[in-house]
């Protein structure tokens, strides 16, 4: 042992001279192997082995494999960190700012008259929460990416299904069986990582939605149940938040913009109760043209980024039926029912 702490205190001089650590490292480990050996071949009463360990070998065994877990520990280390290295966090600038790749993306945006810089800088710092990552929230989510909002929410508890690729076009074959919040925050940060995606795999109730809308300046709502449009039309009311709603069935869709804080109905004004059982039916029991969800969902990726530039008005108090089928689309006014539970003047004079 001690002729190889000596070995090792003169190669320490290395340092001094500029020799590669590899070379001083590699000699180490050779006349660390050939005393090793040493040991195998040599009598135990060797000189040789007496000067070094004793005539112990297991002194060696246990050196080696202290100096072999430092080794793997570093090694381990060095990959780690050089991947961090590799793969860093994509740059996002100040909130006021935009680097030259922003402003080259954003370009057809900016020289819009009703957006320009200042409204591409409210699309920056804006939030908005799309409820829904299938059909509706899918072309939403992309096209909100794309634009350039600063912070995109998205809630759904449900995983991606091979049946779902006909239309949800946010995500891909490879995606299916995982949660469709990620496999579109995936999606929307490879199109656009100067944006924040807040995934949450959860279904959404009072709770969760109290809290979360209260975090988001405008709501998407593009599920496909009735419970959750209640429940995101009641909660977005009474935290005055906008609510773009979407829906479809077959070759139709519609889309509305409810916000009664400011004026028009809101959605159970229009739907006071849901329909009876078996008279709106799911995408999978009477189908849904690939397309639609399309259109629709980025109809109300507009209506919001509309809200968030404020130089032209949003569509509330209106309804858009889109027919598919037929190439028609039909608008009309649709007004605040006085006896709405959740924004009718009746209900508002009993608080």
């Amino acid at each position: 042992m001690a002729l190889f702490i000596s070995l090792a205190v003169s190669l320490s001089f290395a340092w001094i001279l500029k020799i590669p650590r590899r070379i001083v490292f590699g000699i180490l480990v050779l006349g660390y192997f050939v005393t090793l050996f040493a040991h195998f071949i040599l009598p135990v009463d060797a000189p040789l082995l007496r000067a070094t360990s004793g005539g112990d070998v297991r002194v060696w065994g246990v050196l080696g494999g202290a100096i072999g877990l430092i080794a793997l520990y570093v090694t381990l280390l060095r990959r780690f960190k050089a991947r961090a290295k590799a793969a860093p966090e994509p740059s996002r600038p100040t909130s006021n700012t935009f680097s030259d790749t922003e402003l080259e993306r954003y370009a057809r945006h900016i020289v819009l008259r009703e957006i320009g810089g200042a409204g591409q800088k409210q699309l920056k710092n804006a939030r908005i929460l799309v409820i829904g990552a299938g059909g509706l929230g899918a072309p939403a989510l992309q096209y909100l990416a794309a634009a350039g909002v600063g912070t995109i929410g998205v809630i759904d508890d449900d995983v991606v299904d091979n049946s779902n690729l006909q239309r949800q076009v946010i995500h891909q074959d490879a995606a299916i069986g995982t949660p469709k919040v990620f496999s579109a925050q995936k999606m929307m940060l490879a199109q656009n990582p100067f944006i924040a995606v807040k995934p949450y795999h959860r279904r959404l109730d009072e709770v969760v939605a109290m809290n979360l809308f209260a975090d988001y300046d405008i709501i998407l709502e593009g599920s496909d149940n009735f419970e959750t449009r209640y429940l995101a039309n009641r909660v977005a009311a009474k935290l005055g938040k906008p609510l773009v709603s979407g829906a479809l069935s077959q070759w139709e869709g519609q889309l509305a913009v409810y916000h009664p804080t400011v004026s028009g109905p809101c959605y159970q004004c229009i739907f006071p109760q849901k329909p009876a059982e078996g008279m709106a039916p799911t995408c999978a029991e009477a189908g849904v043209f690939a397309p639609l969800p399309g259109v629709i969902g980025a109809m109300m990726a507009g209506e919001a980024i509309k809200f968030v530039i404020k130089s032209t008005q949003p569509m509330i108090g209106e309804m858009l039926i889109y027919d598919a089928l037929y190439g028609e689309s039909r608008k009309f006014t649709i007004k605040q029912r006085p006896d709405c539970p959740i924004c009718g003047q009746d209900h508002q004079d009993q608080s």
